[in-house]
């Protein structure tokens, strides 16, 4: 995908005159380096002494050890997936090589190289993740809990293939701030998983080619954070991955500026990037998880290098973990709101360690879980080895004056976001927020009043996800779309209007009229949005315990429009339609469950399966990836005074 002269200036409309005069300079400082790339000092006496505490690796439970290993020897063998693509040349990878186009890209000057173009590259993401290094923190985790030296080998030969391929300023690694942001991140916790492996320091410390690598990280990420309209989960990382090299690797004259810097801009980020309920602005859940974890390493390492951290930066990352405890259902599955991209920061655990119960178990070690935080019954790698860095910290990492919630907070008003609960599990999100983050609202979806439903954890009424970034226009326009969700279109156009693939240039603008989570029998919920001009849509919904009914009332008010109103159910759903009403089947926990889903009868309806022209009836499980699922949509006109009703009712 190419970006057009219109898509420059809608995006040139979107920042301001701070962040235009720095891009400015960022425009100008990249030709300065194209004929002078800066030099790294000459550096003597490198040490590393950020190692895990005695006794660290004995508290990794088994059978996380036996998911950690089981993952290692995959990647030994050279089989990884990354996306929904499976890789078998991960034995001695190709960095700059797409398996999924066959492409490669150019080995040019960093800021010469089109990353979004997938002609002249590829698929920018399926090249960029094997290089954030984090196959090979798995790697390093493998030899770490077990003392094999064939995992330690391995990550050694291939630190050295990818910095002999990709010098300093060459290629597609060098274009992406949060790509060198997370990359050195990984560098460091292998240098500390290795801490046991004779070759250790000879592949770090004692390397001049690896200390020139880490210092033309560090050196860049100084030289070019992302900035305003850009100051997303972007900037997080790259800040987080900044601090963790300088604390770790605090080796070169700049290192403690770059510390110093990296801590006051990732305080102050965190800040911005998260509403004082604890949920991150981006209203990407995904993120959520990435911004978690990235704080969290950060002050794991600044911990274990002795670096006070500001308390602002430990009461954010408390509040998001409360946050998520709260927002989770039953099975620990989050909302499945706005773009994902499975970005991690840190990973040390073997397929099937479920990250968001991983992330809980961390917080618990780190603030202490409060009572009616849900039960977290799986384990994992990461959580025993941050915890040993964390320093303790009276109530478990926080000031006593901080005040955390007594009750699990069903609304987030910030946020824009209701939980209603049921009996027997049921789950459902309301989104009545905004439409995202900063003036691009990037990983936002035109969303606005959509329902997300669950019984038991399985996805009923489902937010189909994200699919894809670059390279796809036709299905990145379709998951992020208000068809693509289960709320009502008028006129076949979006809430919002979007002006590139990480653009909207209108935001629809919606307000909560009234929000009820823990009625008397009767959980409520109601809001509005006026992104369709001179027509204002208006949503309730009901969730009764007693009859274990679900109730969404759709109003529109104001001028007359062709009405579109989707209900997207989940892969395990299966449904027959018959006029207005869907059985819905499906399977939870080995037992057979049903529902019936009564639809507007002044619609007219249809089921819609796994279409691609347009696209319609699917669902993403992860990036890269989508299967089949239906789609109900029905069809008619909403006059200035319409309603449509639907009721949901579970079976016992």
């Amino acid at each position: 995908m190419t970006m057009s002269a219109g898509w420059y200036l809608r995006r040139l409309s979107r920042m301001g005159p701070r962040e235009v005069g720095g891009r400015a300079g960022d425009a100008v400082r990249r030709r300065r380096w194209r004929a002078a790339p800066p030099d790294c000092p000459d550096v003597t006496g490198a040490r590393f002494t950020a190692s895990l505490p005695a006794g660290t690796l004995a508290e990794v439970p088994p059978d996380a050890v036996k998911r950690l290993t089981a993952e290692a020897d995959r990647l030994m063998d050279g089989h990884a997936e990354f996306f929904g693509v499976e890789r078998d040349d991960l034995a001695d990878p190709d960095w700059s090589y797409d398996p999924k186009t066959g492409r490669r890209a150019p080995q040019v000057y960093a800021f010469d190289v089109p990353y979004r173009d997938e002609e002249a590259v590829g698929d920018i993401k399926q090249i960029w993740e094997p290089s954030r290094h984090q196959y090979l923190t798995v790697l390093a985790a493998a030899y770490a809990v077990t003392g094999d030296e064939r995992y330690a080998e391995r990550v050694a030969a291939h630190l050295r293939s990818w910095w002999a391929a990709n010098p300093p300023l060459r290629g597609v690694h060098w274009t992406s701030g949060i790509e060198l942001g997370i990359r050195l991140l990984s560098w460091v916790w292998i240098r500390r998983l290795l801490d046991g492996w004779p070759g250790a320091a000879g592949l770090f410390e004692d390397d001049p080619v690896a200390r020139r690598q880490i210092w033309h990280h560090q050196r860049w990420l100084a030289a070019f954070p992302s900035r305003g309209s850009s100051a997303n989960n972007h900037v997080i990382a790259e800040t987080a991955g900044q601090f963790a090299a300088a604390c770790a690797f605090g080796w070169f004259p700049s290192s403690a500026r770059w510390r110093t810097d990296a801590l006051r801009s990732l305080e102050r980020q965190l800040r911005a990037n998260t509403f004082g309920s604890g949920l991150n602005r981006e209203l990407a859940t995904e993120y959520h998880g990435l911004v978690l974890e990235l704080g969290l390493a950060a002050v794991a390492e600044a911990d274990a290098a002795g670096v006070p951290v500001p308390a602002s930066v430990r009461l954010v990352l408390l509040r998001m973990t409360d946050a998520l405890a709260a927002v989770v259902d039953n099975r620990l599955r989050p909302p499945r709101q706005g773009d994902a991209d499975d970005g991690h920061g840190l990973v040390v655990d073997g397929t099937g360690t479920d990250r968001w119960a991983s992330l809980l178990a961390t917080g618990d070690a780190l603030f202490g879980r409060l009572a009616w935080w849900p039960e977290v019954t799986g384990t994992d790698v990461r959580t025993p080895l941050l915890a040993a860095l964390v320093r303790p910290y009276p109530g478990n990492g926080t000031a006593a004056a901080v005040s955390r919630p007594e009750s699990r907070p069903d609304r987030f008003a910030d946020a824009g976001m209701t939980i209603l609960r049921g009996p027997e599990e049921i789950w459902c999100r309301c989104d009545g927020g905004p439409h995202g983050f900063l003036s691009i609202a990037a990983h936002a979806h035109a969303d606005a009043l959509s329902v997300e439903v669950r019984h038991d954890g399985v996805d009923v009424l489902a937010d189909p996800g994200t699919y894809c970034y670059h390279g796809q226009p036709a299905w990145r326009r379709y998951f992020r779309s208000t068809l693509g969700h289960n709320t009502l279109q008028l006129d076949g156009a979006d809430q919002s209007v979007s002006g590139g693939p990480f653009l909207w240039t209108r935001q629809a603008r919606t307000r909560v009229l009234a929000a009820d989570p823990s009625g008397d029998g009767v959980a409520r919920w109601s809001a509005e949005h006026d992104g369709y001009q001179r027509t204002v849509h208006r949503r309730r919904v009901e969730l009764t315990a007693a009859s274990r009914e679900l109730r969404i009332v759709d109003e529109v008010r104001g001028t007359g429009r062709a009405a579109r109103l989707a209900f997207h159910l989940g892969p395990a759903i299966t449904a027959e339609l018959a006029g207005n009403r869907a059985v819905l089947t499906w399977t939870g926990d080995g037992e057979d469950r049903s529902a019936v889903l009564d639809l507007p009868g002044g619609l007219s309806w249809r089921a819609h399966r796994g279409e691609s022209d347009p696209p319609l009836g699917w669902y993403s499980a992860g990036f890269g990836r989508k299967e089949p699922a239906t789609t109900l949509v029905g069809t008619g006109f909403a006059d200035g005074t319409a309603e449509f009703t639907t009721v949901l009712r579970f079976h016992g």
